[in-house]
């Protein structure tokens, strides 16, 4: 089975997705397409990376994985893709895949250099569709682009270790209204070696992170219901801190974000004990 999946900004509304699908299959019609999310804020290259993190890892080797956020090829942001992790990737080198792999080496990384073997009136999305398809087929990453050693580094969200300090920042928001930092577990527990500590925003402060949501209530003699509404934080299946208001519904009652007044690049910060 050969599986491409998709993570766009496009939204639901347009004829974009569906025009995407139409032109994988007329390419390669056994392909298995899979959704991921096509409501990325627009160019929101740190949202798209958080969102690619957190599924690429349920999916099984020899995945393609084609991320349309901000793809228009300038002469800023050439067209990459990379193997990594048993996996493939095509998007734009906007930062998205410095952001998904960190500190870890890639298999093999190119720059896409197959624009000219196609039509003249072909766009930026037909580069991608030819390219996830070759892969998915089981083709090789130097028939379609040139081996490369580095790509563009997005630093200004990622966290910051200062002193006993982690500072980061809210780079995403689920449909429940969650906030979801860059602080990743690994990094706390590296800086906070069993130290007390406290989470820190907007003039809020937690001093527990919970292993799950429910164990809101677990030092408590009274039911779980009556910590509805109160705010807590735990590190999300993705590995990242997550502030969260205990079954919260933003159409009724508010969520994290609503409530407690968070929003894209707040910043957050993790204070340990010395």
């Amino acid at each position: 089975m050969s599986i491409i999946t998709l993570t766009t900004d496009y939204g639901l509304k347009d004829h974009f997705v569906g025009a995407l699908k139409g032109k994988l299959l007329s390419e390669f019609r056994e392909a298995t397409i899979i959704d991921i999310s096509h409501n990325i804020d627009a160019f929101n290259v740190a949202e798209a990376a958080y969102i690619i993190g957190a599924a690429y890892n349920s999916f099984p080797k020899g995945t393609v994985h084609l991320i349309g956020v901000d793809i228009e090829l300038n002469t800023e942001n050439q067209h990459i893709a990379m193997q990594w992790n048993d996996q493939y990737f095509i998007c734009a080198d906007n930062g998205i895949l410095s952001m998904l792999i960190q500190k870890i080496v890639p298999q093999k990384l190119v720059a896409i250099n197959i624009h000219d073997r196609l039509p003249n009136d072909a766009t930026d999305l037909d580069v991608f569709v030819k390219v996830a398809c070759h892969l998915a087929k089981g083709g090789l990453l130097n028939v379609i682009g040139k081996e490369i050693k580095a790509i563009k580094e997005v630093t200004e969200l990622q966290a910051l270790v200062h002193d006993n300090q982690i500072k980061g920042n809210v780079i995403y928001i689920d449909y429940l209204g969650n906030v979801v930092t860059n602080i990743p577990k690994k990094l706390f527990l590296e800086i906070g070696k069993s130290r007390p500590y406290e989470l820190k925003f907007k003039n809020q402060i937690i001093k527990t992170i919970l292993p799950k949501y429910s164990d809101i209530g677990i030092s408590s003699n009274y039911p779980l219901k009556d910590h509805e509404g109160q705010k807590l934080a735990i590190f999300n299946e993705a590995g990242f801190l997550e502030i969260a208001i205990f079954r919260s519904n933003p159409e009724t009652v508010g969520s994290a974000s609503s409530l407690l007044g968070l929003n894209y690049r707040d910043v957050v910060t993790i204070e340990f004990g010395s």
